[in-house]
C-alpha cells in the first residue's frame, strides 16, 4: 500500500514571496495545478491503483487541491489541523524577504507562532494521524499538505530515501511523492510534478513554505 503525499496548488502569496495568513486561497494557476494533479490521480485510479481516500489539511490552500482530486475521483475527503504548515504568527502577511532572516529555519517560536520544536511534534502527530487513517480505508492514501511538512518528514523521518537519493530544499506546488504505508516508508516519487505543463508549471522564484 502506499502514501501519495502531496504539496498544495500555488497560491498568489507564494507567487510574492508573502508569509501566508491561513486563509489564502489558490492563485488562478494554482486552481489549474490542482486540476492537472486531479487528472493525474483518476489516471492512477483507472490505472489499477484505486485509492481508498484522501485526507488534507483544512488550510484552504490545500483543500481547494483536496477538493479538486476529490471531485475527480469520487472519494471521501477527511480534513486535520494537524496537517497545517506551520504557524507563522505575527510574521504572517509579511514578504519572508524582507525579514531579515529565515524564519523557515529559525528555532524559536514567532509571536502567536509554533516554535520549530512545537512544529515537528505537530509533524510526528500528523504522520501517526495519516498512517492510522490509511490503516482504517486499507488502501492507498492521498494526503493534501504544506511544503515545510513534507520536507520535514523527508529529512528528518518517517520518509525514508533510497541510497543516492537526496532531499529538496522546497517542495513543488502539487508535486506528488509516493511512499510505503509501511515502515521504513520507503520513497518511490520525490517532488514529481510531471502533470504540469509549460502553462501551468511552478514559478521558481516562488516561495516554498509559511
Amino acid at each position: 500500500m502506499h502514501l501519495l503525499i502531496i504539496r498544495h496548488g500555488e497560491t498568489p502569496l507564494n507567487v510574492a514571496r508573502v508569509l501566508q495568513p491561513p486563509d489564502t486561497p489558490l492563485s488562478l494557476r494554482g486552481q489549474a495545478q490542482a486540476s492537472a494533479l486531479a487528472a493525474r490521480l483518476q489516471a492512477w485510479q483507472d490505472g489499477g491503483q484505486p485509492l481508498a481516500g484522501i485526507v488534507s489539511s483544512d488550510l484552504p490552500r490545500a483543500l481547494q487541491t483536496a477538493e479538486a482530486v476529490a471531485r475527480a475521483t469520487g472519494l471521501a475527503l477527511q480534513t486535520t489541523a494537524l496537517l497545517q504548515e506551520r504557524n507563522f504568527g505575527e510574521l504572517r502577511g509579511q514578504r519572508y524577504d524582507s525579514l531579515g532572516y529565515d524564519p523557515l529555519l529559525a528555532e524559536h517560536a514567532p509571536p502567536g507562532g509554533e516554535s520549530q520544536a512545537q512544529f515537528r511534534a505537530r509533524c510526528a502527530q500528523a504522520w501517526t494521524w495519516v498512517l492510522a487513517q490509511q490503516s482504517l480505508l486499507g488502501g492507498p492514501l492521498a494526503v493534501v499538505s504544506h511544503g515545510l511538512v513534507i520536507r520535514e518528514w523527508l529529512q528528518r523521518g518517517p520518509l525514508s530515501l533510497p541510497a543516492g537519493w537526496a532531499s529538496p530544499q522546497s517542495i513543488a506546488n502539487t508535486s506528488l511523492t509516493v511512499a510505503s504505508a509501511a515502515a521504513p516508508h520507503t520513497v518511490s516519487l520525490l517532488d514529481c510534478s510531471a502533470h504540469l505543463d509549460s502553462g501551468v508549471g511552478e514559478d521558481k522564484q516562488a516561495l516554498s513554505g509559511g
